[in-house]
C-alpha cells in the first residue's frame, strides 16, 4: 500500500468534513470540521478521533465553515501538533469563527447548566475559547497557484473554490498519484464571488454534492427578496433572515443594497446583529482578489446595515416593534443571537422568517422550511405562525449543473470519483449524474471507509 483516502466525514451529511490521506505512516487530514445537525451526527464530534491526532502530520483546509474547519480546537488539545495549511483569507476567517465556536460552546454550556434544560449534568463544550486560540497558532498561509510541498508529504496546489473568501479547491500530487479536492464549489455568475477556478486533471477526485439533486431557481434574487420584504412590512411585520456570517450575509448585503438604494424597498431598516458576520464582512476589503466587487460597491454593501454589536442592543432590536430586516447568524439556526430573534418574532404570523442557504436534515431551519408548528429553543418549544419562506438562488453552493460543469473542465476523466459532503439522496442522484453525463467512474464512499489509491 503507498496511498489511501479514509473518508472520516462528510460522505452521507453535508457536515463534519474529513479526509485522510495516508501514505507510508505520513498523514495528511484534508478539513477538519464539526459535525451539525441530527443528533447522531452531532454526537460524532464527541466520540474518539478516528485516528489518533498526534499522528496526523499536517491539515489542509479547504475554507473556513465550521463543518471544514470547526473540530481544529479539539484535534490540537488532543495531540495535533503539525500545521495547518490555508489560504491567508481563510486564516482570517478561521481567526473569527473558532473563536466565536468556542466562546459560544462555553456560554451555550453555561446557560444550559444555569437554566437546567440539558440532559448532561453539568454541561460541558465541547472545546473552550482557550482550545480556539491554541488552535489558530497552527495555521499557516499558503497562496493561490503556487505549488507548495509539505515536508515528506504531498505538493499541493489551490485553486479558488468561489464559495466563500478563501475557499479553495485542493489539489495534491504524492508520489505517483494526483488527488483533487473540489472543497464547496461556487457559483458560477454570482454577483459577489469569483467564479470556481477550473482544476485541469487529477487521478482522483473527491466531489462535493450539497445540491447534487437541485437546480436553483434562476428567478432574479433581488425580484424575490424585494417581494417578501415589502409584503412583510407592510402587514406590519419585521423579516428575520437566519444567515451564514461567512459568506450568504455579505450576498445578502449586497443585494440589499441594491434594493434600498433603487428604491425597491422603503420603510424597513437593515440590521446585521451577528459580530462574526460584522467582522467576515470588513474582510472583504481586504480579500478582494477573492470576490468581484469593486472597492465602492464594498463599501456600499458594508454600509447598507446598521451594525449590531453589543448583547444590550441586540435585546433591544429583538424588543423593539417596528418593521424591519434583521440579519443574523447562524444560516440553520442551530445557535448565536438569530436564535433569540426567533423566540420573539416567529410567534407573530405578521413576520417572516427567511432562509437563504441549505438546511441540513435536523436543524430548525430545515423543520420550519417542511412546515413545524414550532421549535425547540434553549429547552421550551416556541410555536411558528410566522411566513417561512426560502431563497435557493441565493445559496453560495454550486447547484447539479454547476458541479457538472466544473467537473467538466477536467481534460481527461479520473480514475475514479468520489462523491462526498450531501446527504444521501444528493450524493446518489450526482453519482448517476456523472456517469450519465460524463461517463466517468464514481462512486459514494462509506462512512469511515478507507480506499487504497496507488
Amino acid at each position: 500500500m503507498t496511498l489511501s483516502i479514509s473518508f472520516l466525514g462528510g460522505v452521507g451529511t453535508v457536515t463534519g468534513s474529513r479526509s485522510l490521506l495516508d501514505r507510508r505512516g505520513r498523514r495528511v487530514l484534508v478539513d477538519c470540521g464539526l459535525f451539525q445537525g441530527l443528533k447522531q451526527l452531532r454526537l460524532r464530534n464527541w466520540a474518539k478521533f478516528p485516528v489518533d491526532p498526534a499522528s496526523v502530520d499536517a491539515v489542509l483546509l479547504t475554507h473556513a465553515h465550521l463543518d471544514h474547519s470547526g473540530y481544529l480546537p479539539a484535534l490540537v488539545r488532543d495531540g495535533f501538533r503539525g500545521r495547518v495549511h490555508a489560504p491567508q483569507a481563510t486564516i482570517d476567517l478561521c481567526e473569527i469563527l473558532l473563536k466565536d465556536s468556542g466562546f459560544l460552546q462555553e456560554k451555550d454550556a453555561e446557560y444550559a447548566n444555569k437554566h437546567g434544560f440539558s440532559r448532561h449534568k453539568p454541561a460541558a463544550p465541547l472545546y473552550t475559547l482557550k482550545d480556539a486560540k491554541a488552535a489558530l497558532l497552527h495555521l499557516r498561509a499558503v497562496p493561490f497557484h503556487e505549488r507548495h510541498s509539505l515536508p515528506d508529504g504531498p505538493e499541493i496546489l489551490l485553486r479558488r473554490a468561489g464559495h466563500i473568501l478563501g475557499a479553495a479547491s485542493i489539489v495534491c500530487r504524492w508520489g505517483g498519484a494526483s488527488i483533487a479536492f473540489s472543497g464547496d464549489l461556487g457559483r458560477f455568475g454570482d454577483p459577489v464571488m469569483v467564479a470556481p477556478e477550473a482544476v485541469p486533471e487529477a487521478d482522483y477526485v473527491v466531489v462535493e454534492s450539497t445540491y447534487g439533486n437541485r437546480l436553483h431557481e434562476k428567478r432574479d434574487p433581488q425580484d424575490a427578496l424585494a417581494e417578501i420584504v415589502n409584503r412583510t412590512v407592510a402587514r406590519g411585520g419585521t423579516v428575520v433572515i437566519p444567515a451564514f456570517a461567512v459568506g450568504c450575509a455579505q450576498s445578502l448585503l449586497y443585494h440589499l443594497e441594491h434594493l434600498v438604494s433603487s428604491g425597491r424597498i422603503s420603510g424597513a431598516p437593515v440590521f446585521l446583529d451577528s459580530p462574526m458576520a460584522i467582522n467576515a464582512t470588513e474582510l472583504l476589503h481586504r480579500h478582494n482578489g477573492d470576490h468581484r466587487l469593486t472597492p465602492e460597491e464594498c463599501a456600499r454593501a458594508c454600509n447598507v446595515a446598521q451594525y449590531v454589536r453589543g448583547v444590550e442592543e441586540s435585546k433591544a432590536l429583538t424588543s423593539n416593534p417596528m418593521p424591519k430586516v434583521v440579519v443574523s447568524a447562524s444560516g440553520m439556526a442551530t445557535g448565536g443571537r438569530v436564535l433569540h430573534h426567533l423566540k420573539r418574532y416567529a410567534p407573530d404570523k405578521r413576520n417572516t422568517i427567511l432562509f437563504s442557504g441549505f438546511q441540513a436534515a435536523g436543524t430548525r431551519g430545515a423543520d420550519m422550511l417542511d412546515g413545524a408548528d414550532r421549535i425547540k429553543i434553549h429547552g421550551e418549544y416556541i410555536p411558528v405562525r410566522a411566513e417561512v419562506a426560502n431563497l435557493p438562488m441565493l445559496s453560495a453552493h454550486a447547484d447539479s449543473d454547476e458541479i457538472v460543469k466544473w467537473l467538466g473542465s477536467f481534460r481527461r476523466p479520473p480514475k475514479m470519483t468520489f462523491i462526498s459532503h450531501g446527504e444521501p439522496e444528493a450524493s446518489d442522484a450526482l453519482r448517476r449524474r456523472i456517469q450519465d453525463d460524463l461517463g466517468w467512474p464514481c462512486r459514494v464512499p462509506e462512512h469511515l471507509e478507507k480506499v487504497v489509491l496507488e
